[in-house]
């Protein structure tokens, strides 16, 4: 299986906060827990010429270079003033959404987390769609239904572009494609000066993935930036963890 994870680049509010850094180190320890896994099958299956990244990614959601609307407020705190000056602003999506195979799609507003999955915490919702006609088999492949289209249609809205990797997202090849164009965009997105403007809006999260599995800082970004925000948090030891989880 190959899976690709867009999750906002830090939680709603100031990101070098105490509440945040720790939700930051808690999706830390779960994307380690993860990729510890697969590079351990990896090496258990002999697989040689593929890289943990291959089979797992995750990205974020920025944008760079766009027009201010008119009547704009002025910032009102350093960290907008800084955005503002940088004209580059991560965006934040609430809502949830997967798409498996392209038969099948759901849209709600959990996380997976304790608080919204015990059933006793946080009230959600969702709604998830298939299509009967057009499911995946192994016979036929994957469904050219709705489902696909609306896929396809979100991708081109973050990746700026369609191409033949992106008409197979289980593939290897549909995933170091989407890896190149994140990369391409994440350097496009911290450079001093905008040369070029980036492809859609999909960034590679900052962090490196070793073969074994291991996450570490991105080499000089260690935060986020124009923040002084780690991007693998910081655990408190102040606050209970059922706030955080």
């Amino acid at each position: 299986a190959v899976v690709s994870t867009q999750s906002t680049g830090y939680p709603e509010g100031d990101p070098s906060s105490m509440a945040v850094q720790e939700i930051l180190y808690w999706q830390t320890c779960t994307m380690k827990m993860m990729y510890r896994q697969i590079a351990a099958a990896i090496e258990e299956a002999g697989l040689e010429d593929v890289h943990p990244t291959d089979y797992l990614s995750f990205y974020c959601l920025a944008t760079r270079g766009d027009e201010f609307p008119d009547g704009l407020a002025d910032p009102e705190t350093e960290i907008e003033t800084l955005l503002r000056e940088k004209d580059r602003f991560p965006i934040y999506v609430h809502s949830k959404m997967m798409i498996t195979d392209d038969d099948y799609i759901i849209v709600g507003s959990a996380n997976i987390n304790q608080r919204s999955m015990s059933g006793r915490r946080d009230t959600e919702m969702a709604i998830g769609c298939y299509q009967p006609n057009f499911l995946y088999s192994e016979e036929d492949g994957l469904p050219q239904g709705d489902v696909g289209a609306f896929r396809k249609s979100l991708w081109l809205e973050h990746l700026g572009e369609l191409c033949e990797e992106y008409d197979n997202p289980g593939s290897i090849e549909c995933m170091r494609k989407v890896n190149e164009v994140a990369r391409a965009n994440w350097e496009r997105y911290v450079a001093d000066e905008q040369e070029e403007p980036m492809m859609g809006h999909l960034v590679s999260y900052p962090v490196t993935i070793e073969q074994d599995g291991s996450v570490v800082a991105l080499e000089g970004f260690e935060n986020f930036p124009d923040t002084a925000a780690p991007v693998l948090g910081t655990k408190s030891g102040l606050l209970v963890e059922k706030l955080t989880t």
